[in-house]
């Protein structure tokens, strides 16, 4: 089996930073393809990597240290993110044996031109659409194909990662991620657009994005809640609040779950806040125009599984509840402050920020959702940054976050390590909520299992 690549054809890829939520399901869906996939990483011995490891040797990827030692002759193409640099030992391996260097996004454009794609794209909610659209069409019969950034449980019940999957049919479900700009490369059957926040850059330059990927589209979905999508063309529109193509009659918000009637038809989603009810309604109005029937995706919804790390709720036996969520950016994080209000009115949020670049560009915007999301019932903890190697000006911290705050009426704290963090809530009662935010460190589930083990562990009750 080969794959042509930018007009290259190969059947050998290695991937630098393989053990990467994008880069890992790229590999495995390469491998199901029948490419030999080889890999490297610099976190190939960290114990919180082990389960993407084992899914990766399941299904055929060889693995390697990060040093150049994987790249040989037989090798036909060496696959990267825009994380690796310049620098990396494997840039100088490739180009020794004259192997072509391939951005991971030309990869999945050649993925996404051999299917019927449906790309997720927008500032928030990428990955949990990406799973709700792949396990309603599943549901519904469909054998769709996944290529994803995040890990579907169902698919981890399953034995696998969860971030990919190969299915019997000519439908592929991604993520199209504007953070790098490379979404403009993918010309999908069907674009979704959610909605358009400050991230990884300006909104002015990720509208464009956003509208080029569409006029390369043979259907576009778009969100009519969001103002900043107006301007987009859009085949269909969906809306909580306004009248479009996919709208409800009634909604309702229960602290585990959210609910909609859209026509005649009751949908009930086991998972809580508005955003949510919006996804899901994104979801629906795709797997509609796909000739999804209703009765199945109201069943769909009600069994939908969801997404490791996006609002993961861990009840403890202390009846403390842990929440572990992937939020990185302002909406995201206001997203799940607001979801968590719905669990308790005391919070404990706890957020990690990802890299010196992006908190430099996000400092204003963090401290406006801190400071106008958190009550006096709340405590606020900005663990250090995290720092995923390469070269970085380490020219910010969250204590600067903290200074900027200012006068807040809840308790606002930076601790210099998680020992210390722990320290400070084991002050947390019964019946109240730790929010643990953060995005790329692989470490921060288990912490938050962790964090459950100061209250007796996380318990096998649930409510």
């Amino acid at each position: 089996m080969s794959l042509s690549i930018n007009g290259y054809s190969c059947s050998s890829i290695h991937f630098t930073g393989i053990l990467g939520s994008g880069m890992s399901a790229l590999a495995q869906y390469a491998r199901w393809m029948g490419l030999s996939v080889s890999g490297s990483d610099r976190m190939l011995d960290s114990p919180d990597t082990e389960p993407i490891r084992s899914g990766l040797k399941a299904v055929g990827c060889r693995l390697f240290p990060q040093d150049g030692s994987g790249i040989n002759q037989s090798v036909q193409a060496v696959c990267i993110s825009t994380a690796i640099e310049e620098s990396n030992p494997e840039i100088a391996a490739a180009r020794a044996f004259n192997i072509p260097i391939i951005h991971r996004s030309d990869l999945l454009a050649s993925f996404v031109s051999s299917r019927k794609t449906i790309a997720v794209a927008g500032t928030s909610g990428k990955s949990t659409v990406t799973a709700m659209i792949f396990e309603f069409l599943s549901h519904c019969g469909k054998s769709p194909s996944l290529i994803s950034g995040a890990n579907l449980l169902r698919l981890q019940s399953d034995g696998l990662i969860g971030n990919a999957f190969f299915g019997n049919s000519d439908f592929l479900v991604i993520e199209a991620d504007e953070s790098d700009g490379s979404l403009v490369k993918y010309s999908p059957f069907i674009s979704v657009i959610l909605n358009i926040s400050k991230d990884h850059k300006p909104v002015p330059e990720v509208l464009g994005m956003f509208s080029k990927l569409v006029s390369q589209s043979k259907v576009s979905v778009i969100n009519a809640d969001d103002n900043g999508l107006s301007a987009i063309e859009a085949d269909l529109r969906f809306s909580l609040h306004k009248e479009a193509d996919l709208f409800p009659s009634e909604i309702k918000f229960l602290p585990r779950s959210s609910s909609m009637v859209c026509g005649t038809t009751l949908y009930t989603l086991p998972l809580p806040g508005e955003h949510n009810l919006s996804n899901c309604a994104a979801a629906l109005s795709v797997c509609r125009y796909l000739g999804c029937q209703e009765n199945d995706l109201s069943e769909a919804v009600s069994s939908y599984k969801g997404v490791a790390r996006r609002f993961s709720i861990l009840p403890t036996d202390g009846g403390v509840f842990i929440v572990d969520d992937f939020a990185h950016n302002p909406e995201k994080i206001k997203a799940a402050i607001k979801a968590s209000r719905g669990i308790s009115g005391r919070l404990s949020v706890i957020y990690q920020p990802h890299g010196f670049g992006p908190t430099r560009f996000l400092k204003d915007e963090y401290v406006e959702v801190f400071g106008s999301q958190l009550t006096a019932n709340d405590t606020l903890y900005l663990l250090p940054i995290y720092y995923a190697g390469g070269t970085a000006k380490k020219d910010i911290s969250s204590a600067d976050i903290i200074e900027a705050l200012g006068d807040v009426p809840f308790k606002a704290i930076a601790p210099e390590s998680r020992q210390e963090l722990l320290d400070h809530l084991k002050s947390v009662r019964s019946g109240e909520c730790i929010l643990l935010m953060g995005a790329r460190d692989p470490s921060l589930s288990p912490f938050a299992r962790q964090i459950a083990s100061l209250f007796g562990g996380v318990t096998d009750q649930t409510e």
